[in-house]
């Protein structure tokens, strides 16, 4: 079973990293990395911006090399690309 992870841990190794995050400006968001708190135990990583695909794959092998759990998904019916990330 996986452990309990915060949102904020994954949010301050990311911006470690280097990222840019996204924020909520104009009834839009500005691209970069938003980190969601799904659960006690999941929290999701989604790319605001063009270059999805290839941003979430970086960000895949970062949080993998730092001994996270990685599930790449999508949401129902087509929708936003996600990473759940949990602790192994």
């Amino acid at each position: 079973m996986a452990r309990r992870i915060r949102a904020a841990a994954v949010e301050d190794f990311l911006r470690c990293q280097g990222h840019e995050f996204s924020e909520f400006e104009g009834g839009d968001w500005d691209p970069g990395v938003r980190v969601a708190q799904a659960g006690p135990r999941q929290v999701n990583v989604f790319w605001d911006g063009p270059g999805e695909a290839g941003q979430l794959e970086a960000i895949t092998a970062e949080l993998r090399a730092a001994d996270y759990h990685v599930v790449p998904t999508q949401q129902d019916r087509g929708g936003r690309r996600r990473l759940e990330v949990t602790l192994p």
